[in-house]
């Protein structure tokens, strides 16, 4: 093994990666296999979860998986026994399930604040809570890592309640960070912002309109992309990938409680935008306060 595989000591440890049949779950997972650590993997969709198992399978690591749903608690915790019996052993644990609807806050009603809760939440109290005693009975320590997204540290309007979870978990972070860091149990998260992936492809408002996020490299996208993203770009799988590998491994031994924001800057820029011919700034341009100003008057008269 080369200097940073030594340094990073993952060949032969084990994770447990829900959320693992596509998108940034599977790219977390293969980039994992690559490193050598075998893999539980369950998602609800099992076509994705099949061909994210073979590619691991590949790469010369165990797999186990199950399709199921990781908002059922009892399917959840059969999927965690699976696990023992397989490896008995669990380094790692990865939360990636979530997901959203678009509505403004008076529009939407108990139902809907439940499911989103429940998708974005609580699976991640249940997966985190089974996988912290596993790792303080083996009294080996451990990493848990939970996706959250760069809507937990701003302002998301119509998405409220989404960002509200988010939120949450970084703030489970912390508080875990402390009450099982004796135990070498570190607990950490990565807030992504753009990272096109298939599941944004189901993200509709409540009237069926679509708040698609564009993945194209035309140049009206590439564009937009330079105004609002401070590195120019948006996210890729790898970016995220990266840091799940950094967190996971013996690289970020001393790294508990804190958020790593793969975001390209967004978060830093927090309003400023670069506008073309412009610079940097927070508020509009004369040039496209004008159009914005035109186009309100076109659809007035």
């Amino acid at each position: 093994m080369g200097f940073l595989e030594d340094r990073a000591g993952l060949a032969g440890r084990t994770a447990l990666v829900t959320g693992g049949g596509g998108g940034l779950g599977a790219a977390i997972a293969l980039d994992l296999a690559r490193a050598g650590v075998d893999l539980a993997l369950c998602d609800r969709d099992e076509p994705a979860l099949e061909r994210t198992v073979a590619e691991a399978r590949e790469l010369g690591v165990t797999v186990i998986s199950r399709a199921l749903d990781v908002r059922d608690p009892e399917a959840l915790g059969r999927f965690f026994a699976a696990f023992d019996e397989t490896f008995g052993r669990l380094d790692i644990l990865v939360n990636v399930v979530g997901g959203t609807f678009r509505a403004d806050f008076i529009d939407t009603n108990p139902k809907g604040w439940d499911a989103i809760i429940r998708t974005n939440f609580m699976h991640v109290l249940h997966a985190t809570q089974m996988a912290a005693v596993r790792m303080r009975a083996a009294g080996r320590g451990g990493s848990i890592i939970n996706l959250t997204s760069i809507e937990a540290h701003r302002a998301v309007p119509g998405f409220a309640v989404y960002g509200a979870m988010k939120a949450g978990i970084a703030s489970l972070a912390r508080s875990l960070a402390l009450e099982l860091g004796p135990d070498g149990i570190r607990v950490n998260n990565i807030a992504p912002d753009i990272t096109p992936t298939e599941g944004m492809v189901g993200i509709r408002a409540l009237d069926g309109t679509s708040v698609e996020v564009p993945t194209g490299d035309d140049a009206r996208t590439a564009l937009g992309d330079r105004v609002a993203i401070p590195m120019g770009r948006k996210g890729k799988l790898t970016d995220v990938g990266n840091c799940a590998l950094f967190l996971a491994s013996d690289l970020s031994a001393y790294v508990t409680g804190t958020t790593l924001h793969p975001d390209g800057g967004a978060m830093a820029s927090a309003g400023w935008f670069n506008w073309p011919g412009e610079g940097y700034r927070n508020t509009l341009p004369e040039p496209v306060l004008d159009d914005l100003y035109a186009a309100e008057r076109s659809r007035e008269s």
